[in-house]
């Protein structure tokens, strides 16, 4: 039986601690934040209405990898909003092409929580160019490395001519 790929909303607690840990493992201890300063974080972005709001990666009902769209994600450029934050996949299914699908299903569900558009900071290049996100300029973050890459998605579907 071929195994299920869904992305859809996580809006309960159900992977909390799996996301918790993914998070803090990642950009928590680095940041300096505590594991309950991300837990907190984290369950305070399972937002059904309004950002922040958080997308589970699913294979059948596991939980594999997760993005976020937010209102900051650049502490010093708080005038660009929102954001794709947090993409993540598990370590153990990386190199499977999970991560294409996840990025496939950034714009649907963008559309879908009425915005219009998005943003994200990166130091990838020619990644998100393959899922419709537009490099708009090199960008200070005042994070190392200081200079990344700014790049806009247009969420609006192009078969509805907008939003």
């Amino acid at each position: 039986m071929e195994k299920q790929l869904c992305v859809r909303r996580v809006i309960t607690t159900d992977y909390l601690d799996t996301m918790t840990k993914w998070m803090y493992d990642w950009w928590g201890q680095a940041e300096n934040y505590s594991y309950e300063a991300v837990h907190s974080y984290m369950s305070h972005s399972l937002q059904e209405k309004r950002l922040p709001q958080t997308y589970g990666l699913y294979l059948d009902d596991t939980l594999i990898g997760m993005y976020q769209f937010t209102m900051e994600d650049l502490f010093p450029r708080p005038d660009i909003y929102p954001w794709l934050a947090n993409v993540y996949i598990d370590k153990a299914y990386r190199a499977y092409g999970y991560g294409r699908f996840l990025l496939s299903s950034v714009r649907e569900a963008a559309e879908k929580a009425g915005l219009e558009e998005l943003y994200l900071f990166t130091t990838h290049i020619g990644l998100y160019e393959k899922f419709g996100w537009e490099f708009v300029r090199e960008i200070d973050t005042f994070l190392e490395p200081r200079m990344q890459r700014l790049y806009r998605l247009d969420a609006c579907s192009r078969r509805n001519n907008g939003c």
